[in-house]
């Protein structure tokens, strides 16, 4: 007789569903905690609200990152 084992979704986000918290884009940027907070406030770096968690996408932070490369390029 076999037993029956349940398959599971792989739950673990891909990089580009990735959530990012504040500190985790504190560490990337290297920046402090207001410099984010401000980038979150004037719309420069999109973020979600879960709750009263702030979340960051990972695709949202590298499109942040390439719009500064590409102003700093022209």
């Amino acid at each position: 007789m076999t037993s029956y084992q349940p398959t599971t979704p792989d739950l673990a986000p891909s990089t580009s569903q990735e959530l990012l918290t504040v500190p985790q884009v504190m560490v990337r940027l290297q920046l402090d905690r207001s410099a984010v907070y401000d980038l979150l406030r004037t719309r420069q770096l999109a973020s979600i609200t879960l709750g009263r968690a702030r979340r960051i996408p990972a695709h949202a932070l590298a499109d942040f990152i390439h719009a500064r490369l590409d102003e700093e390029a022209a």
